[in-house]
């Protein structure tokens, strides 16, 4: 990708995602191309010559079986193309969205809460523990025992939502 289309890509996630859909959509192209259009299954019998026929026996089926042989080699030909079409895709899915496939976690903080700025650390009754990064927040009131939700985010990262309309901290787990 030039490094002018780099400039023009806004915000940076959308130059991130351009780039990484791109190389495995071309080997999807080159794969299925090959599978499509340009190469057709060639019989059993044309790509093996008299010698090699007669030592793995291929000589000896009737015609039905040898059209058996290569309509079966055929359909797994078809297969293996298909699996590896799929697992391309699988292995090159944007894991740079990591965490998105996460739900969120909701559990009450143990204690009370009066806010938080970072380095503060929040123990849930679930028992994980949870530390500030970003964010600082001064409470009203003193929250005891609140429940709170925690929220997945791009790229890992993970906010703490205490009240709904609040600002989030953004947080990493520590335990």
């Amino acid at each position: 990708m030039p490094a002018q289309s780099l400039r023009r890509c806004r915000p940076i996630g959308e130059c991130l995602l351009n780039m990484r859909l791109r190389f495995p959509l071309a080997g999807l192209l080159l794969l299925s191309s090959a599978a499509m259009a340009g190469q057709p299954y060639v019989d059993i019998e044309q790509r093996l010559n008299a010698e090699q026929r007669h030592a793995t026996g291929l000589d000896t089926l009737s015609a039905q079986q040898l059209q058996l042989l290569n309509r079966l080699l055929r359909e797994e030909s078809v297969k293996t193309v298909e699996a590896a079409v799929a697992e391309s895709t699988r292995e090159q899915s944007p894991k740079f969205l990591a965490g998105l496939d996460e739900g969120p976690i909701s559990s009450r903080l143990k204690g009370s809460l009066d806010g938080w700025q970072p380095g503060t650390v929040f123990e849930l009754e679930n028992g994980q523990q949870w530390k500030v990064l970003k964010g600082s927040v001064k409470l009203r009131e003193t929250l005891h025992a609140p429940e709170v939700k925690l929220v997945p985010g791009i790229a890992g990262r993970w906010f703490l939502q205490v009240v709904e309309d609040m600002p989030k901290a953004r947080v990493y787990r520590i335990d």
